[in-house]
């Protein structure tokens, strides 16, 4: 813009040289002429800059719609990008990039007020500040739209303002405007080729990846910008809402929930009203899942002498007696080694009936009894029924095998919170009257050590649901007395199992006694073909329906009947997985390019650019942008789970993480498991099937504003509050209107707000639990005996 007003001013230099030849006695007269012609320059000089500006303006716009056009095909997952930590670097960079350009700019128009007034001492003064003033609105401007790239929202004020300044200076200098019409085009031209080479180097700069890359080291708090100095009417309304909103939920009235269970109380199994009103309990339905129809909004209180869990690896072998202050089970288990109290802490040095002298020579010998089972290579995903301890799936640890482990809220007082507290898997469950909430044919192996199953009644109801859930090709590992003992009870239950296992088609491949532990170990395996199921001669149990789904599992009644196992090529379980570790990241065959993935790509692109999106946000800003210290971190649960790609990315760390997938979200949890990784079902408008603080860490990617709409929102808050332990951490990932929310709930809850971050309407918090608890008390009359 500079070069253009030397050309003009040189222009009138010839002409004012020119005329200095003419005669002494006109020279008054003639300077009287260029003074005139220097004020017309200014003025034409700065409206000719101006209109090409106002189309750099126009054009700017039309880019930052364009882009914002091209983040709202993405979803919301897209949307929320890495929230790049180093966003704030970028800006920073991008202004002083600006600020050099207008210093360089503003330099160049001094000195070409300079030049104006060095051949015309008639030049008055104020014209001089006019030429200043004005050529300061293009770089107020330039501001604004290098401001619309960054993601500001308010355009229309920036654009009004444009208008009306242009507008004006029509008006007053029409006939400059018109009669210097030809050299206006032509600097026209010039600045929109340079407008259309900035705006393309612009583009080149934004990042335009589904998943952009940015280092994140550098997290900082970021608000949003407005338009020049003056903010807009709308801007100010909406800060204000959300200012009464923040208000409204720090006066949130925090209560302690007054119930029969205390410190351990899981709402939806300690619902002792649904259950006092049951017909039966002959099929364990006093142990399943009957939710209140208005969850709880109060918060668990904590065991009195809470200390922060022992770390893991020594947590396996011993936990803190008053986070647990349990005795029964180690009166009753005691002499098996299950569990006992040595002062201040309860010990596991055993872990289970079945192997009192250690779960990992007990798996070390089923290895050894079959190498096929090939454990954390072949075998990688197993469930555990009747769990007790956990004590097989926390040594499991050791193969590298994960393990989902589950057990009823019975007799057994607390036996899943004992595991969840050594920093193993697991869930209450019960194998009753429902199909237990996992994807079918999905487990390597199914493990039952004397879990008090009677596998064999109805038909094998319970056995089918097994068979429902392991793989084609997997294997059934039993070691309940049956397999070995010859007590008529036990004899008979045995030779029912051999009819039943036989009528669907398991074959048995290995029965032998572990001297050591003086316990009987059978294992069977699933068939991967249809062969057998046709050559039976009686379909008894029958096939299932065509129409019955498989993956159904959610509050689905069991059914005595088998699936088929699949057949065609592209179909899942006809394939066994790849080996662990490398089916943690390669695309399962199952998913091919004609089928369209949660992001809106070809599924297999989906599920790459989802890993890599995660591999990003973990390395470089979980691990060591948040102030988190992973050495505390054990227990981790993915609120909302796509594809399993935040699992994925920390699965080199001494960590497990639950994967829930929510019942109205995409079904990707068979490729959860596919790829080595596990998780479960869960509509999020109810309690978890877990005790009170069972989670170090949690994460939820844009979870509450769907929760939000279908939910109660302050009844979720105590579930997550519930799920967590003190000194536990939540992260966030969601527009920036729901981070805000939390962030003034989680203050009302005492928590500790360990960083904010937002960036284009979207945020990220990251929050700390604190051991604060209310003093007011809410009674919950349906969860007392």
């Amino acid at each position: 813009m500079a070069v253009v007003k030397y050309t003009r001013v040189d222009g009138r230099k010839s002409s004012y040289n020119y005329c200095s030849t003419i005669a002494v006695v006109v020279f008054v007269a003639l300077c009287l002429v260029g003074v005139w012609m220097m004020t017309s320059s200014s003025d034409s000089s700065s409206q000719n800059i101006d209109v090409p500006q106002e189309k750099q303006n126009s054009d700017g716009k039309q880019d930052a719609i364009k882009e914002s056009n091209e983040n709202t095909t993405k979803p919301s997952e897209d949307n929320s990008g890495d929230l790049p930590g180093d966003a704030t670097k970028e800006d920073s960079n991008v202004n002083g990039t600006q600020a050099e350009g207008q210093s360089e700019e503003k330099q160049k128009e001094k000195l070409s007020e300079t030049v104006v007034e060095s051949k015309s001492e008639d030049s008055s003064k104020p014209e001089g500040e006019n030429v200043e003033k004005k050529t300061e609105d293009p770089e107020s401007k330039k501001e604004n739209e290098d401001d619309k790239k960054k993601g500001d929202n308010k355009e229309g004020s920036g654009k009004s303002k444009s208008e009306s300044d242009d507008n004006k200076k029509s008006e007053e200098s029409p006939i400059e405007a018109k009669d210097e019409k030809k050299e206006e085009s032509q600097i026209e031209e010039k600045v929109e080729q340079n407008q259309e080479k900035e705006s393309d180097d612009g583009m080149k700069e934004s990042p335009q990846e589904v998943y952009p890359s940015a280092a994140q080291s550098d997290l900082l708090s970021e608000t949003t910008t407005e338009n020049g100095t003056f903010s807009t009417q709308a801007a100010e309304s909406k800060n204000e809402k959300e200012s009464q909103k923040s208000k409204q939920h720090e006066e949130l009235a925090w209560k302690l929930c007054n119930t029969t269970a205390g410190p351990d109380y899981i709402p939806c199994l300690d619902n002792w009203d649904a259950i006092h009103h049951l017909r039966t309990t002959k099929h364990y339905e006093h142990r399943e899942r009957h939710c209140p129809v208005e969850p709880p909004a109060c918060l668990v209180p904590l065991p009195e002498g809470y200390k922060r869990p022992v770390e893991w690896p020594k947590s396996r072998e011993k936990i803190w007696y008053y986070n647990v202050p349990h005795t029964k089970l180690a009166e009753v288990k005691g002499h098996q080694n299950w569990v006992k109290v040595s002062g201040e802490y309860l010990t596991f040095p055993g872990g289970g009936t079945q192997f009192k002298h250690g779960a990992l020579h007990y798996i070390e010998f089923i290895e050894t009894m079959l190498p096929d089972i090939a454990w954390g290579k072949q075998s990688r995903v197993v469930l555990d029924v009747g769990c007790g301890v956990a004590s097989f799936g926390g040594f499991l640890f050791e193969k590298d095998v994960l393990t989902m482990s589950f057990a009823p809220k019975d007799e057994h007082e607390a036996q899943v919170q004992f595991a969840l507290e050594r920093g193993i898997p697991a869930i209450s469950a019960v194998m009753g009257t429902q199909r237990l909430p996992f994807p079918g044919i999905v487990f390597d192996v199914v493990h039952c050590a004397r879990c008090r199953v009677p596998w064999h009644i109805e038909g094998g109801k319970l056995l089918l649901e097994l068979n429902r859930v392991l793989r084609p090709g997997g294997y059934f590992v039993w070691s309940a007395t049956p397999v070995y003992q010859k007590l008529d009870e036990d004899v008979e239950i045995w030779n029912a199992m051999s009819k039943l296992t036989k009528q669907i088609c398991w074959k048995l491949i290995k029965k032998e006694k572990d001297i050591l532990n003086k316990v009987g170990i059978a294992i069977y395996q699933k068939p991967s073909t249809n062969e057998c199921y046709e050559q039976r001669s009686q379909s008894e149990p029958p096939l299932c329906q065509q129409t019955d789904d498989r993956n159904a599992a959610w509050l689905v009644p069991l059914q005595s009947c088998m699936h088929k196992i699949p057949e065609g090529e592209s179909e899942r379980g006809t394939q066994w997985p790849e080996q662990w570790p490398e089916r943690a990241q390669k695309v399962p065959y199952w998913l091919t390019s004609s089928q369209i993935g949660v992001y809106g790509k070809p599924a297999p692109e989906d599920f790459t650019a989802d890993y890599q999106h995660w591999k990003r946000v973990v390395s470089q800003s979980y691990l060591n942008g948040m102030g988190i210290s992973w050495s505390n971190v054990r227990n981790v649960m993915d609120m909302r789970s796509v594809y399993g790609g935040f699992a994925a990315a920390l699965r080199e760390m001494k960590i497990w993480v639950m994967n829930v997938v929510p019942i109205d979200a995409a079904d990707t949890l068979p490729i959860i498991y596919e790829r080595g990784l596990f998780g479960m079902y869960h509509d999020w408008c109810q309690s978890f099937s877990t005790y009170p603080r069972s989670y170090d860490l949690l994460h939820a990617d844009h979870l509450f504003s769907k929760i939000k709409t279908k939910c109660d929102m302050p009844a979720f808050i105590a579930e997550v509050d519930r799920l967590l332990r003190p000194e536990g951490k939540i992260i966030v990932r969601d527009n920036l209107n729901i981070i805000n929310e939390l962030e003034a709930t989680f203050k009302s809850m005492h928590w500790e707000i360990r960083m904010t971050y937002s960036k284009d309407k979207e945020g990220l918090l990251c929050a700390q639990k604190t051991i604060w608890r209310p003093t007011e008390v809410e009674t919950l009359e349906y969860s007392l005996m």
